[in-house]
């Protein structure tokens, strides 16, 4: 997959080169491209950012040193999605990453300051994208955010196909059970006997229920959708009317 970044501050996307991503990138599983903005910009001292029209706080990113980046980047017929990271966009969520990993290509853009020129947006955005109901200094860090999710989704990144679908949040909506190492005693604490005895059989249904019950514990919400047998669901009735709860 190909992954276009536009951004003010391409250094902060270091990061991307270390772990599972960089290996990704060498592998040419993943190919990130970033675009300084300020390198389209048409004005004497690449300036990108201006003030906004009726006054108010802050600075504005203008339109032209962007739209010059799209249209050199992505120009029509662009085969694949234009990304605006926003607070006011659609919630990140695995089942949207799922649906973006299945793109040939991605160009974010990265938004800073107090944001970015509406027509920009109008005219070259195909979604945007909020990581969470809280204010960040820029775009880039939601950006890395999508990135890393979106690439640990691609074939071959994580290794094993399995390490995608056990973990949370994955197709059938549920967290990830809990995970030991050595040593099997550890302060006082030891490993369930469970995962020692070899029975891959006992071991997958031990891991199946606590990914239930962590869930039911930790994200309620995530029960109405996650994907349960019949005598699962039976298990939580029981749990939630002897606890005095609505089931899921």
């Amino acid at each position: 997959m190909e992954i276009n970044v536009l951004t003010l501050f391409p250094e902060m996307f270091s990061a991307l080169d270390a772990s599972i991503l960089g290996r990704a990138q060498g592998a040419g599983l993943l190919c990130v491209h970033l675009h300084n903005i300020r390198d389209y910009s048409s004005s004497k001292h690449k300036n990108a950012d201006d003030y906004p029209f009726g006054g108010g706080a802050g600075m504005l990113m203008m339109p032209q040193p962007i739209a010059d980046a799209f249209d050199a980047i992505t120009p029509e017929p662009y085969a694949g999605k234009r990304i605006f990271m926003s607070a006011g966009g659609t919630r990140l969520d695995q089942q949207l990453v799922r649906t973006l990993s299945r793109e040939r290509s991605l160009t974010v853009l990265c938004g800073h300051y107090e944001g970015v020129d509406q027509r920009v947006i109008d005219r070259y955005i195909d979604m945007e994208i909020s990581i969470g109901d809280y204010v960040l200094t820029g775009g880039e860090l939601p950006a890395m955010v999508l990135i890393d999710a979106v690439a640990r989704m691609l074939k071959g990144v994580l290794g094993s196909e399995e390490s995608a679908q056990e973990e949370s949040f994955s197709g059938e909506g549920l967290l990830e059970y809990p995970q030991y190492t050595r040593p099997r005693e550890f302060r006082g604490m030891s490993v369930p006997e469970v995962l020692l005895n070899g029975n891959h059989a006992d071991i997958n249904r031990w891991r199946r229920q606590m990914a239930i019950d962590i869930t039911r514990r930790k994200r309620p919400d995530l029960m109405q959708t996650s994907v349960l047998t019949h005598k699962e669901r039976e298990r939580l009735q029981l749990m939630d009317a002897e606890e005095g709860k609505d089931a899921p």
